[in-house]
């Protein structure tokens, strides 16, 4: 499978809120509603999230240790 031809999917709007949740959870120290956040995403839209961070050059843990250090 080429990951980079794939068709991406489609990040729900219900998605990309719970990301941006996780993201400003862990940024603020609480790491239980950054990983609630996170479980909260379907799976397409997981799919397609790590799909256009690889696309990016990152994954999404490189994504979460930039955060957690403040510098994202």
């Amino acid at each position: 499978m080429n990951h980079s031809t794939e068709h991406p999917g489609r990040i729900t709007l219900m998605a990309a809120g719970e990301l941006r949740d996780a993201l400003t959870a862990l940024r603020s120290g609480d790491t239980a509603g950054a990983a609630y956040g996170l479980m909260s995403i379907d799976p397409a839209s997981w799919r397609a999230i790590e799909h256009r961070l690889a696309a990016l050059g990152g994954t999404l843990p490189e994504l979460l240790a930039t955060t957690r250090a403040g510098t994202a």
